[in-house]
């Protein structure tokens, strides 16, 4: 069974599309997703035997996938990279910056060295693969830039570090959008509410599983969103039919962000049955986190 996109078929035919993060979870379907809509994706990660596995999957479904090993947070090593993939294919179309992590913790109990990590992953790192693609390729070019943020509107409790890097990563995507939309980029976010994704599955603390468990009782679609989702939101950034879009966020949380402490979530089932997920991921494996003991 192939990938059901919603786009039209070879939308990115021949592009060359690098997507951080690539080895797994939101990363791994985005990938499958351009790879069957034509690109040739180039998977970006820091264990090469992840990437080389959703490469091995995507030229199984028909596809192209080339692995490339990278810490983001290392520029020299992230220039290298970019270098190689420019020497190689001469133009970068488009470059998916969704490589990052984070740990469930209060603000109080976050260490300076904690703090500073995960900015350097969701912010920083972010940063240098933009900053590099764009010298090396998209401002000769042109092309488009699709930065995965988060649902933090309304700040991010128990996740200060990841909330204050995603936010300012927000305000980048603005200043890039400005800054190299005279060279034809495109510089655009789409910021993920509550994805029943397998990064869950790295998170070991007891209390926050249980807690994600029940999570969907406060979205108003009552349920989670799933990986296919946001890859959905990503592909149409990056497709034709965004030319005219750069400098915004999509977000992508089935209503979430509109939630206040004033406001009682609107009565109805647990589940709404007539809010259908889209599964257009054929390989799409739900996290343990959502399978294992009960609620």
């Amino acid at each position: 069974m192939p990938y059901k996109s919603v786009l039209r078929p070879d939308v990115f035919k021949d592009q060359i599309i690098i997507v951080t993060g690539g080895g797994s979870g939101i990363g791994r379907c985005i990938s499958h997703e351009v790879a069957s809509l034509g690109a040739n994706v180039m998977l970006l990660g820091r264990t090469l035997s992840k990437l080389e596995t959703v490469a091995a999957e995507i030229e199984e479904d028909g596809g192209r996938a080339e692995c490339y090993t990278v810490d983001i947070r290392d520029d020299a090593r992230v220039a290298e990279v970019i270098g190689e993939i420019v020497a190689k294919h001469k133009v970068i179309h488009g470059l998916v910056n969704n490589a990052g992590g984070q740990f469930p913790a209060p603000m109080e109990a976050i260490s300076k060295n904690g703090f500073e990590a995960v900015v350097k992953n969701n912010l920083v790192g972010g940063f240098l693969m933009a900053r590099e693609t764009f010298k090396q390729s998209m401002k000769e070019n042109g092309g488009s830039i699709v930065n995965i943020t988060a649902d933090c509107t309304n700040g991010f409790p128990n996740m200060a570090h990841t909330g204050a890097a995603r936010a300012g990563m927000e305000n980048l995507t603005k200043t890039a959008a400005w800054e190299w939309g005279g060279h034809g980029v495109r510089v655009n976010a789409v910021a993920p509410g509550l994805i029943a994704s397998s990064g869950f599955d790295t998170y070991t603390d007891v209390d926050f599983k249980k807690k994600f468990k029940k999570a969907h009782y406060s979205v108003p679609l009552k349920r989670l969103g799933n990986e296919a989702e946001i890859s959905a939101a990503v592909c149409f950034l990056l497709s034709p039919g965004a030319a005219y879009m750069s400098g915004d966020m999509l977000q992508v949380d089935g209503g979430a962000r509109f939630a206040a402490p004033h406001y009682h979530m609107p009565l109805g089932n647990t589940l709404a049955t007539n809010s259908e997920s889209f599964d257009g991921f054929h390989r799409y494996v739900k996290p343990s986190v959502l399978t294992e003991g009960d609620d």
